[in-house]
């Protein structure tokens, strides 16, 4: 959150044990801002939570909001990752273009939020690449590290993921919202 004064605290830390809510959003604004909400409400303070996902252009846009769950919330993403590559064999890099997205949301107890948005460009690679990261940072080829996010270290990947545009996005808004 860079360079703001706001103490962030766990959902443990605030003795918050409410299950996830159910994300039903059809966009990643939609789940990131009714999370963000069902948390201020649960523990009764300001709260932040995100949504994000990997959107394929040749997919129209899949596996998009539903990333955790696309093919089933139990199938692995290493199955996962291989479906990807079977989907897109045969096409040229520029019709394997693709975005991670993210949608971080702040919300305050009484329903009011804001959200931001951050994405990274890239495409789907045509083979699985590192291990590091999670879920389809293997396959994810970004046009800025010119690596897969499976290869970065965690520092890089922060500098230059989705999520951390996202928040970095919403930093500002926080603070204008709720004064220095």
């Amino acid at each position: 959150m860079g360079d703001s004064s706001l103490e962030l605290v766990s959902l443990a830390a605030c003795g918050c044990s409410a299950p996830p809510p159910e994300e039903i959003g059809e966009t990643f604004e939609d789940n990131a801002a009714e999370k963000a909400r069902y948390y201020a409400r649960a523990t009764g303070l300001p709260a932040i939570a995100d949504d994000s996902g990997l959107v394929v252009d040749a997919l129209d846009g899949e596996p998009g909001v539903h990333s955790s769950r696309w093919m089933g919330e139990d199938t692995p993403y290493p199955v996962k990752n291989l479906a990807l590559l079977s989907r897109l064999e045969g096409l040229t890099e520029t019709q394997r273009s693709a975005r991670f997205v993210c949608v971080a949301a702040f919300a305050w107890p009484d329903g009011r939020v804001v959200t931001a948005r951050g994405e990274h460009e890239g495409r789907i690679s045509d083979v699985i690449c590192g291990e590091g990261g999670f879920g389809y940072d293997p396959v994810f080829y970004s046009l800025e590290a010119r690596e897969t996010f499976g290869t970065l270290s965690e520092a890089q990947k922060n500098a230059l993921s989705h999520r951390g545009r996202a928040m970095r996005a919403l930093s500002p808004l926080i603070t204008a919202s709720v004064g220095p």
